[in-house]
């Protein structure tokens, strides 16, 4: 499997989410896993704000074009990325 995949929709990639850390960052890539940690607690939905609005600064692209898709409860998480081009995202993860 590819890090990135283009769909119709936008691009999509997969995140691995450590909650409750000392701060927010992108750690880096655990073979096709984004590695993220959060400063922000697993509960209702503060951590899945927390990934969008890390991911928005880091990408400089607006929270309203990102969606996780899959694995809302989940630690691994399905990210689309609407209206941004692949090498945007690739040049700024």
């Amino acid at each position: 499997m590819t890090k990135f995949r283009e769909t119709k929709k936008g691009i999509t990639f997969q995140v691995k989410v450590i909650p409750k850390s000392s701060c927010s960052k992108i750690v880096g890539w655990e073979e096709d896993l984004l590695k993220v940690r959060l400063a922000a607690v697993p509960e209702k939905g503060e951590a899945n704000k927390e990934l969008v609005k890390l991911l928005s600064q880091s990408l400089k692209v607006a929270k309203t074009t990102i969606s996780i898709i899959q694995g809302e409860t989940s630690r691994v998480k399905t990210v689309l990325i609407r209206e941004t081009l692949l090498e945007h995202i690739v040049r700024h993860i």
